[in-house]
């Protein structure tokens, strides 16, 4: 399916208070809350109905699911009873511990959990069967409202429930963000990290442990105590490796949480120790520092409480730092400000947003290995003016992340290898074109191409201006991303395919008959056969003349000239106003023709007697138009076939359309400069969907 351009280049980063209305009926939480208790019933959402579609999508349930509100299933349901804590998130049956790990992490931030969780819903006075709950999309937040039916078996929660039988926030919650990516089923598989930024619009850093720096310790430390979400899991190296049970009791492809950090002193020496919690609510490490592990009987009663240390089978456990960078190999932190972890002080990063879109045939380029088309992807400049505070670099984290691909999992699309580069910019404010991606390096890359939702990584650059190109790494690969960048200082950005102007020059004259070659006056001949008496051709006669004479020239795959293409082509050369070309006017287009053919057989590249969509701009360029990535888009889907070639025929009724708006675009803003309040990008867009 196409994805089309959408708002390119810097925006706003938005405040969690600004969070979007997203049912259907455009009402908010509040309004269809008040709609229900006027009336006396019970919400009920249509937007997400309680049957099967909002389950699965690929297949149907195993068992006889039953949709029942929390009071048929218990006599006093609570939404959040003594406190959200996270020994109330326990796995169900859906493969969805990663969501687990990071509602568990959550529950650890105060501040950030009550926006997830608004406190402004029970189940006591108001209630009416509604709740709602708060995600980060994309640089926006989201209020997602869902009702209270869940589905049960046997009265029992199916999926993700409290360990607390009359508790229902976490229930609910898991509801929402299914809802939110469009079934349950939608939520199996995925890494923790992805709903840790959902849950707080923070930036993603991913260590893994046999590379971690010196100080990781105090990286987590710092991060913990800041509130930063922080996830674990152990690699796999195939599919049947998944959810084994290592000899140490831990589960191999399963995320979990870290959940504390903290030394104690054992026989006169500090010991670091790493807490982490399975979101199974039971399965633990057997190892040293484990719940019944001997090392707990050395250290004293008050220390055992200060760490909350229990015997309980609840999923969550202490172990030894060295014993944790050897189990586990990846650890994820989501930071819920871009704070530096490597920084003694937090601080905030200044934060700019791209929101674009790879389309195949115009900017799906593909990486660096695909030098062709790599250059048609998006490009954003970035002016990195302000040192960091006593440094000679700038400091800078880039995001990408691609959007909306669990919610499409249902029309089989799959998480996209992503990544970007970074180079030096040759001080041109254009699009680059192939020839400098031919001749020069990168200066700074995403350390590799990876199939999850968003590649994130740090970088030092010097002050400079720089161009930065998010692609995936195949060409022709559609989506839509969401590109963020992070810097200490103030960054300037700008997005090079945006709005520009067209540059159209002015038609030739005909040229003197005393002038005319052979060719010409051979054509002057064939005119006045076809033309008759009036020495003017109208559509037909223009139809006919031109498909003779294309079908002849070698070299160009031409279809024909239809009617219409005939009559636009002389609405744009037609300067006396008849409705037909006079010859005069028709050498004039046919001087133009020429041109137009000749740059046609330039950037055919491989002498097919088509041209490739990705060379278009370019082409279009040689013509006079440097066009916006929404209009080339709008022009490829118009155009171009399933392979994504141009015929020129084709190429002919585009330059034609094309030259034809932006001529009237320019009559009107001549005679009434207050009549247009569109660019020209976007009147050619309008007229091009006409």
């Amino acid at each position: 399916m196409p994805y089309l351009y959408r708002a390119a280049g810097p925006q706003e980063h938005p405040a969690p208070r600004d969070a979007r209305s997203t049912h259907s009926s455009r009402q908010s939480f509040e309004q269809l809350r008040q709609e229900c208790l006027q009336k006396g019933i019970l919400f009920e959402d249509a937007d997400f109905p309680a049957n099967s579609s909002s389950l699965f999508y690929s297949e149907r349930p195993q068992i006889p699911f039953v949709w029942k509100r929390p009071g048929e299933i218990v006599k006093n349901p609570e939404f959040i009873l003594g406190g959200a804590t996270r020994t109330d998130i326990c796995q169900g049956e859906l493969g969805d511990c990663w969501l687990l790990a990071a509602i568990a992490s959550l529950t650890l931030n105060e501040k950030a959990l009550a926006r997830v969780v608004p406190q402004d819903q029970s189940f006591g006075p108001g209630y009416a069967g509604i709740f709602h709950f708060q995600f980060w999309q994309h640089s926006e937040w989201l209020d997602v409202v869902v009702d209270d039916r869940l589905p049960t078996f046997r009265d029992r929660l199916v999926f993700l429930h409290s360990a607390d039988h009359n508790e229902f926030w976490s229930a609910l919650l898991e509801k929402a963000y299914a809802k939110l990516n469009g079934s349950y089923e939608a939520l199996k598989g995925g890494s923790t990290i992805e709903a840790m930024e959902d849950f707080t619009g923070g930036v993603a850093e991913t260590f893994t442990t046999r590379e971690a720096p010196e100080n990781f310790y105090e990286i987590l430390e710092k991060a913990l105590k800041r509130g930063s979400l922080v996830g674990c899991s152990i690699d796999i190296r195939n599919s049947a490796e998944s959810e084994a049970r290592t000899p140490f009791g831990l589960i191999k492809g399963h995320a979990y949480t870290v959940t504390g950090i903290d030394q104690v002193s054992l026989r006169g020496q500090r010991t670091k120790l790493i807490r982490v919690r399975n979101p199974w609510g039971q399965v633990e490490w057997n190892g040293s520092w484990s719940d019944s592990s001997p090392e707990w009987r050395a250290v004293g009663p008050a220390e055992q409480q200060r760490l909350r240390h229990t015997a309980l089978d609840d999923g969550e456990f202490w172990m030894a730092f060295g014993d944790f960078t050897a189990h586990f190999d990846k650890v994820e932190v989501c930071n819920l400000t871009p704070d530096a972890l490597e920084e003694d002080t937090p601080h905030r990063w200044e934060v700019t947003v791209h929101q674009g879109s790879w389309v195949r045939g115009s900017t799906a380029g593909g990486c660096r290995n695909f030098l062709d088309t790599f250059w048609t992807n998006p490009q954003i400049k970035l002016s990195l003016t302000e040192k960091d505070e006593g440094q000679a670099e700038c400091t800078l984290l880039v995001a990408l992340m691609q959007k909306d691909r669990r919610k499409l999992k249902r029309f089989g699309a799959d998480v996209l290898t992503i990544g970007y580069a970074i180079y030096q910019c040759p001080g041109k404010e254009e699009h680059l074109s192939k020839d400098f991606f031919r001749y020069h390096a990168s200066r700074a890359r995403s350390k590799t191409f990876v199939n999850l939702r968003e590649v994130s990584d740090r970088f030092k650059l010097p002050p400079g201006e720089y161009i930065l190109i998010p692609s995936t790494f195949e060409p022709h690969q559609e989506a839509d991303f969401c590109l963020r960048i992070f810097s200490e200082k103030k960054a300037v950005t700008r997005d090079l395919d945006g709005d520009v102007d067209v540059e159209l020059p002015e038609p030739p004259k005909p040229t003197p008959p005393a002038q005319e070659t052979k060719e010409h006056q051979e054509f002057r001949a064939l005119f006045q056969r076809i033309a008759g008496e009036d020495m003017a051709v109208n559509a037909e006669e223009l139809e006919y003349v031109l498909n003779a004479v294309l079908r002849k020239k070698k070299g160009i795959r031409f279809k024909q000239l239809s009617l219409v293409s005939c009559k636009n082509i002389i609405s744009l050369m037609d300067t006396s106003g008849n409705g037909k070309l006079e010859f005069d006017e028709f050498k004039v287009f046919w001087d133009k023709l020429k041109t137009w053919i000749d740059l046609f057989l330039q950037f055919d590249a491989d002498k097919s007697g088509t041209m490739s969509s990705y060379e278009l701009r370019t082409a279009l360029r040689a013509t006079g138009f440097q066009l916006s990535s929404h209009l080339l888009q709008l022009i490829v889907l118009r155009y171009a076939d399933e392979d994504l070639q141009l015929g020129f025929d084709d190429f002919l009724n585009c330059l034609v359309r094309l030259e034809n708006a932006s001529r009237v675009f320019q009559a009107l803003s001549t005679k009434n400069k207050d009549f247009i309040h569109l660019n020209i990008n976007e009147f050619i867009t309008l007229t091009m969907n006409i």
